[in-house]
C-alpha cells in the first residue's frame, strides 16, 4: 500500500468523528414585537461542541424580510477538578511506575452565557444557569430591538 493510501486509511475514521456535541436550545419570545405577532413561536437555537465549555450559537429570528440568520458563542462557567498521579510499583503485574491524570466536573449548577449578532445587526445577549455535566439549563435574553426570551434546553 502506498503511503498516500495508508495515511488516507488512517485518517478517514478521525474525519468522521464529530467535535464534541451539538444540543438544541428553545427560545420563547416573551414581551416585544416578536411576542406581539405570534406568541406561540418557538426559536429553535444550534449550539455546538456541547461536551465543552464554548462553542458556536446559531439561530434565525423573525425579520421583515423572512428570517434573519444570527451567529454567537455560548460560554459556561464549569469548574473541574484535575487529579494527578504518580508512584513507584513493586508488583509483578506493575513493574515500574505509575502516572496518570483524571479529570471531572465539579456537581453543581453553573452559570453561562450566549451572545449573539445577526445579520440586521440585531444583537442578542443573555445568561442561563446549567447543570454541571449536562446539557441541559434554562435562562433568560434580550435582543436590542426590545424583545425578551425565555431559554430552554
Amino acid at each position: 500500500m502506498s503511503p498516500r493510501a495508508l495515511a488516507f486509511v488512517v485518517m478517514l475514521p478521525l474525519a468522521a468523528c464529530g467535535g464534541g456535541g451539538t444540543a438544541t436550545m428553545q427560545m420563547y419570545p416573551l414581551t416585544g414585537a416578536i411576542a406581539r405577532e405570534n406568541p406561540t413561536l418557538v426559536i429553535e437555537a444550534k449550539a455546538e461542541n456541547t461536551e465543552g465549555t464554548s462553542g458556536p450559537l446559531t439561530f434565525r429570528l423573525p425579520g421583515k424580510d423572512g428570517k434573519v440568520k444570527c451567529e454567537g458563542t455560548w460560554s459556561s462557567l464549569t469548574p473541574r477538578t484535575v487529579s494527578n498521579s504518580s508512584g513507584l510499583s513493586l508488583t509483578f503485574k506493575k513493574t515500574g511506575g505509575e502516572l496518570g491524570e483524571t479529570t471531572e466536573t465539579v456537581a453543581g449548577v453553573n452559570t453561562g452565557e450566549i451572545y449573539a449578532v445577526c445579520a440586521d445587526a440585531t444583537r442578542v445577549q443573555g445568561t442561563f444557569v446549567i447543570g454541571s455535566g449536562t446539557a441541559s439549563g434554562s435562562g433568560n435574553a434580550t435582543d436590542t430591538n426590545g424583545n425578551v426570551y425565555k431559554l430552554l434546553f
